[in-house]
């Protein structure tokens, strides 16, 4: 069996590109995987046209390990979100394929299931129109009432580095308004998005503390680890990160420098599956637990709940599915859907999820920026003249 035809397929909604990779063999089965990226779409779609020529076509789609290896050794250029991105989305489907080989779903080939199901939290609920605490609290609820058991939330506007006092303040208050609404048992996670300095992070996270929430996440930018490591040694709740960490040698330089409490690989970007199994296996030595980030479409979900199935150390899932544009459930099948704060263990073979080429077609390639450092980025819209809540226009493209 080898791959004869690969492509890519990009959907354009309110906040970012979905890219999609579609790989068909000579036998007539295909796979699907992701390579969403949130901004550099245009890089991310034009790498995976090299990838395709020089490592994909004519490969065995079964031969997963070898084929990811020579797209990353024989790359001179290693690493990244860019390359990492690509490389994810073909070992993805790659995997879809092998499950349908063996009729078997890919959390089985993995190891098999270690949960019977999986907890997940919500995200992108907060799309709010004014950042005040009540409107926050209001929605938090919606958000409860949903059946979840579990939300994550950034609370600090466009915030970088410093906080003024009003803007700290305010953003504590939303926390606190958060937790009187959703009850005492409900899990609050605290999205930094990398925005402060070690000595702001640690005043938060202390500030923080009394609302009780599961983490802190990205408290300080990826790029220094030693100013992470300040924070996960001096913070009063726990820290997680690890969403802009790509594969396991970065998590193995991760490691070294700090040990954050819970670690976030998005299967998309941090070498796909066996990636995901890898990076786990490495927290698992270190008694540090896997919520993988999952900012992506609904067929990602469904990649990333196969990998969460086979993995012991595996804490909580993200999923924004409910909180996204309704019509993403006519592009993409066989998702699992959230009952009771959890996800079922996803169906097969292979991923178990579809992609309807008809209504993605319907959704063209969006120009446009996301930018977590501007006012009014909650909306989650993309920005094309300098504002966040500008409106999205759609463009034909060679995307």
């Amino acid at each position: 069996m080898r791959i004869s035809d690969v492509r890519t397929i990009v959907i354009g909604t309110s906040w970012r590109n979905l890219i999609l990779v579609k790989a068909t063999t000579d036998e007539g089965l295909y796979g699907v995987g992701e390579a969403t990226t949130q901004n550099r779409e245009e890089g991310v779609v034009g790498y995976l046209q090299g990838l395709f020529q020089r490592f994909v076509l004519g490969a065995d789609p079964l031969r997963i390990e070898d084929l990811v290896n020579r797209m990353y050794r024989d790359e001179f250029w290693r690493g990244g979100v860019i390359a990492m991105s690509g490389l994810s989305a073909v070992e993805m489907a790659c995997w879809d394929i092998l499950g349908k080989v063996t009729h078997q779903p890919v959390y089985q080939l993995l190891g098999g299931a270690c949960w019977d199901r999986l907890q997940v939290y919500a995200n992108g609920w907060y799309q709010t129109e004014t950042r005040s605490p009540d409107e926050f609290a209001r929605l938090a609820a919606h958000v409860a009432q949903k059946g979840y058991r579990a939300l994550k939330v950034d609370p600090f506007g466009p915030g970088f580095y410093e906080l003024e006092h009003a803007e700290f303040d305010r953003s504590v208050q939303i926390v606190a308004a958060v937790r009187d609404a959703v009850g005492p048992q409900f899990e609050i996670h605290v999205e930094g998005h990398g925005r402060f300095t070690p000595a702001t992070a640690l005043a938060l996270a202390r500030a923080l503390a009394p609302s009780r929430p599961s983490w802190f996440e990205e408290p300080v930018p990826p790029e220094n680890l030693e100013a992470l490591r300040r924070v996960v040694e001096g913070s009063p709740v726990p820290i997680a990160t690890g969403e802009r960490v790509f594969g396991h040698v970065e998590y193995g330089r991760l490691f070294q420098h700090a040990i954050p409490d819970v670690v976030q690989p998005d299967i998309a970007h941090a070498g796909g599956f066996l990636g995901l199994k890898k990076i786990a296996a490495m927290a698992d030595a270190h008694y540090v637990t896997v919520a993988p980030h999952n900012a992506n479409s609904p067929l990602c979900t469904a990649a990333t709940a196969h990998a969460c199935a086979a993995m012991t150390n595996f804490r909580i899932l993200e999923v924004f599915d409910d909180f996204q544009e309704p019509w993403l459930w006519e592009v993409f099948s066989g998702v699992p859907r959230v009952v009771e704060g959890c996800l079922p263990l996803p169906g097969g073979p292979g991923i178990g999820a579809d992609l309807n080429e008809d209504a993605a077609r319907e959704h063209p390639y969006v120009q446009g920026f996301f930018n977590l450092f501007e006012p009014g980025w909650e909306r989650r819209r993309f920005s094309h003249d300098g504002t966040a809540s500008a409106p999205a226009r759609a463009r034909r493209s060679g995307l």
